[in-house]
């Protein structure tokens, strides 16, 4: 017999009337839940020790207000291209198209108009939620009208499955992601969590936090994950923190390329993909920021795994192209594992 359940709960109202919902996914030993307002993840709940309650290991907010006025990311969806795209524009098919300056001279995480801050359309399975939404043709200055599914499963074996679909009409480009910020103890510090990456190259950046067009050798660097190490043990090597994409083979099959692990919560998170690329990010300018429960979240407190097509990678012909072709189906899959 399924232990499968799904909980549907008003969330908040927007200013428009519109109602926002909650679902909430439980397998009988874990659960998390996803709103309808940006695809966005706002809890996983995993088992304390002797089944003393439950310990949420993502951070996020408590209200639908907050989600509505922070810049976070926290748990979002990302798209149409997540990452940055230096000097904003790109070029294709002969084309230049212009895109939001909104992180300096580039653009970040979908320009001024983000796919977080809208409300998805939502059909519920078994163990699932599908969000679907059609992103129009120049929305965020992309060119066709592209279609995109959202679907978040849990599996028996403690899995939360992310799958993207998308379909256009114009040849485009995209790139999408979740931006769950991860912390394994529930809050606090992930300096100490340990983490290994599967990969031997990450993305030389510039200033700005635009790839050079440089895959760097991580062996002997801070940026070396080939073992497990405590995030923080290097990090002071790096500048403000890891704000960096590691490199995996472009070979579009479902593969292990990171674990992160709390030995004193007794907690370990696997990462799968299909994608290119991991950005990892630990949440260097999140500052006072006051979260679920008023906890107040500080640098460090959690970390983002974003599966992805590689940064700027429209501009650099040595990159894995990004590029959808007019008719195919773009299709995406990371799977987060839980044990404990």
């Amino acid at each position: 017999m399924s232990n499968f359940s799904i909980k549907k709960a008003l969330f908040g109202v927007l200013s428009n009337g519109k109602e926002v919902y909650v679902y909430t996914i439980s397998n009988g030993k874990m659960s998390f839940s996803v709103t309808d307002f940006g695809c966005t993840i706002t809890s996983i709940l995993l088992p304390k020790k002797c089944n003393q309650g439950f310990d949420d290991v993502v951070l996020g907010y408590s209200t639908l207000n907050k989600y509505i006025d922070s810049n976070c990311c926290f748990g979002s969806f990302v798209g149409r291209f997540a990452n940055r795209i230096g000097n904003a524009e790109f070029e294709l098919n002969g084309e230049t198209f212009k895109l939001d300056k909104n992180d300096g001279n580039n653009f970040l995480h979908g320009g001024f108009f983000r796919y977080e801050k809208q409300v998805w359309d939502t059909t519920l399975g078994e163990n699932c939620v599908t969000f679907y939404r059609l992103s129009p043709d120049g929305e965020q200055g992309m060119p066709g009208n592209l279609a995109v599914y959202v679907k978040y499963s849990l599996s028996e074996d403690n899995k939360i499955i992310c799958e993207y679909r998308a379909k256009s009409d114009k040849d485009t480009i995209i790139n999408l992601t979740n931006h769950s910020y991860f912390n394994l103890a529930g809050h606090g510090s992930i300096l100490n969590q340990e983490l290994s990456i599967r990969s031997d190259k990450y993305l030389e950046v510039d200033d700005a936090l635009i790839p050079t067009g440089k895959m760097i050798e991580t062996d002997g660097t801070a940026f070396d994950f080939g073992m497990f190490k405590a995030i923080g043990r290097d990090i002071e090597k790096t500048g403000v923190g890891y704000d960096h994409c590691y490199v995996f083979e472009d070979d579009k099959q479902l593969k292990r390329v990171a674990c992160l692990r709390d030995e004193k919560h007794n907690r370990k998170m696997t990462v799968d993909t299909n994608l290119c690329g991991m950005q990892v990010y630990t949440a260097n300018f999140i500052e006072g920021e006051i979260g679920k429960e008023g906890i107040v979240y500080h640098k460090y407190d959690g970390i983002c795994l974003e599966t992805q097509n590689l940064p700027d990678s429209p501009n650099k012909k040595n990159f894995p192209s990004p590029v959808l072709k007019a008719g195919d189906e773009y299709y995406a899959r990371t799977d987060y594992g839980f044990e404990f």
